[in-house]
C-alpha cells in the first residue's frame, strides 16, 4: 500500500529538512517506509511512502 503526504510551504531548507525527517519518522512508526520525494517550485514537498 502507498501513501502520499504533502509538506506545506517551507522556504528555508533547514526547516524543510526537519519537517521531512519528522514525517518520515512518524510514518515509520506506522509501518511506512519513505521511497521517494519531490520538492516543488512553491517550496512544498511531496513524500511517497510504502507499507
Amino acid at each position: 500500500m502507498y501513501k502520499t503526504v504533502v509538506i506545506e510551504y517551507s522556504p528555508k531548507a533547514n526547516d524543510m529538512a526537519k519537517k521531512i525527517e519528522e514525517m518520515a519518522n512518524k510514518m515509520l512508526q506506522d509501518g511506512y517506509e519513505l521511497i521517494t520525494m519531490s520538492i516543488t517550485g512553491t517550496a512544498k514537498a511531496i513524500l511517497v511512502f510504502k507499507k
